[in-house]
């Protein structure tokens, strides 16, 4: 298997670096994401209250409950409420809406029309910008995406930056029986020749730390980014593994060393 560090070398800072702590595959902690989250907001004892400018929309039940943001609030304190822990010092701008389970770290920006669809881990000092979607992700201290991204069932490490654009697809071409059954394949890699089975059915990317996604890029479901790579706008990154200092332009071709 693929060792961890050539993806991410802040696990230690990263205050739930816990969640890599098996010997499994990378992409092994987005299989238990939700139930990782569920441990750590039972940890936390939802306190239920919510700062003005906040509301709760949907019902009771899992899944169909969350936050809209009424109005410009920074969290002034730790906020933990319907299955929600919003770190102090974050700022949430108005329309976001943030669905739970959901985790978001200290300092960040949530800015308007954000959306958060459920089983999310963001850590500090982080934002998820203007009609930026999310779901069942993990995203590292430091990382950006700012603008009109899609973030599904990836994990991105710590000061990775997504341009305006830029996508993590998460579900893969399927034949018309599986369209009309609903029954997904799991997603196969093949890495050094060999064939692996993700276990999973919708799987985005794996970002390593320090990789530059340049605007309007797609990155195929299934996509293994090492860290320090550099992957230039308009390109789509097709699944493989991609190892650490990789470059990715139209004039040099995919998959290049880029060197440190």
């Amino acid at each position: 298997m693929i060792p961890i560090d050539r993806f991410f070398t802040h696990l230690d800072s990263f205050r739930h670096g816990g969640l890599f702590s098996g010997e499994g595959a990378v992409w092994a902690p987005l299989a238990t994401l939700e139930a990782s989250i569920k441990n750590l907001l039972a940890e936390a004892k939802m306190d239920g209250s919510l700062p003005e400018g906040l509301r709760f929309i949907g019902g009771e039940s899992a899944g169909r409950r969350g936050l809209f943001v009424e109005q410009w609030i920074e969290l002034d304190a730790p906020l933990s409420a319907r299955g929600i822990l919003i770190g102090a010092g974050t700022v949430l701008e108005p329309t976001a809406i943030i669905k739970s389970p959901a985790v978001i770290g200290e300092g960040c920006e949530v800015r308007q029309g954000a959306y958060f669809r459920g089983n999310v881990i963001v850590g500090d000092r982080c934002v998820i910008g203007h009609a930026t979607e999310i779901k069942n992700s993990i995203v590292m201290d430091h990382t950006e995406a700012g603008h009109f991204n899609y973030i599904g069932d990836s994990i991105l490490g710590s000061h990775v930056n997504l341009g305006a654009g830029s996508r993590l697809a998460n579900l893969q071409f399927r034949t018309p029986d599986e369209m009309r059954s609903g029954n997904l394949l799991p997603i196969v890699l093949n890495i050094d020749g060999e064939r692996v089975t993700t276990g999973l059915t919708k799987f985005g990317a794996v970002v390593g730390d320090y990789v530059e996604v340049g605007c309007n890029s797609v990155l195929c479901p299934g996509t293994l980014v090492g860290q320090k790579s550099w992957i230039y706008p308009n390109m789509t990154v097709p699944k493989s593994y991609y190892p650490p200092h990789t470059f990715f332009s139209p004039r040099k071709g995919n998959g290049k060393p880029r060197g440190s």
